[in-house]
């Protein structure tokens, strides 16, 4: 099995409907339907990640959270219902890795869970989507290569000078193909969630790379996922 996610989900078909495509993409996986004693089992038991939803009976999915951080934190994705600012942000002051605004399409979900956990050097489940590797440190996409022992990106040979961040940007999303990396998830990777600044700062970033790669050489690297991110697919150039 890979690795073990706990599933916190009053709505009792919900849950099961999670752990079932979680089953099936080679997770191991508990659940529970109560906040409180969700917290417990969070604590005693050893989980690789946390699918938390908000509104639970017993304690909200907040306070759990909170709770866990100051005993044992664990990487989580808050599900809620609710797509105000102020939930999405107290959920991530609070801790949280990520979140997923109820109802959710099953393979974003799924794309969310991969990225929780390669980000925090967890084990995935079988078949998990990965950048394509030359060797242990550098990434390719077609004949652009990106080596992080170099610091150096190429397309066909040519270097193309980029920034510390817009490096780390295009490291993420080349070790992450096929996965779609949300705002947040590449905000936290590349500026990290202490950053105070204009929050659109992905999009710009994104803008940055599109010019130097994308526009530079007639090619589609990265892609916009609408509502949800970007993503560099491993099939290459089209």
């Amino acid at each position: 099995m890979g690795a073990h996610v706990l599933v916190v989900e009053d709505e009792e078909k919900l849950a099961r409907f999670v752990e079932l495509e979680l089953v099936h993409e080679g997770y191991e996986v508990t659940k529970v339907y109560d906040g409180r004693e969700a917290l417990d089992l969070a604590i005693q038991g050893d989980f690789d990640l946390i699918l938390l939803d908000i509104m639970l009976p017993g304690l909200n999915g907040l306070e759990v959270l909170r709770r866990l951080q100051g005993s044992k934190p664990t990487p989580t994705i808050l599900l809620t219902a609710r797509d105000a600012v102020m939930d999405k942000v107290s959920g991530l002051d609070a801790g949280a890795v990520d979140y997923i605004t109820k109802p959710f399409a099953i393979e974003e979900l799924l794309a969310r869970v991969r990225v929780a956990l390669k980000l925090h050097g967890k084990e995935a489940g079988r078949g998990m989507a990965g950048g394509e590797q030359a060797e242990e440190d550098e990434y390719t996409w077609g004949v652009c290569k990106l080596s992080k022992k170099r610091h150096m990106v190429t397309y066909d040979g040519h270097e193309i000078t980029l920034t510390n961040r817009e490096f780390l940007m295009l490291e993420t999303l080349l070790s992450n193909q096929d996965i779609v990396l949300s705002r947040d998830t590449l905000l936290e990777k590349v500026c990290g969630y202490d950053y105070i600044g204009e929050t659109n700062v992905i999009d710009v970033y994104i803008r940055y790379l599109r010019s130097k790669i994308d526009d530079a050489y007639n090619v589609k690297m990265i892609q916009t996922v609408r509502g949800v991110g970007y993503v560099i697919k491993s099939e290459g150039e089209v």
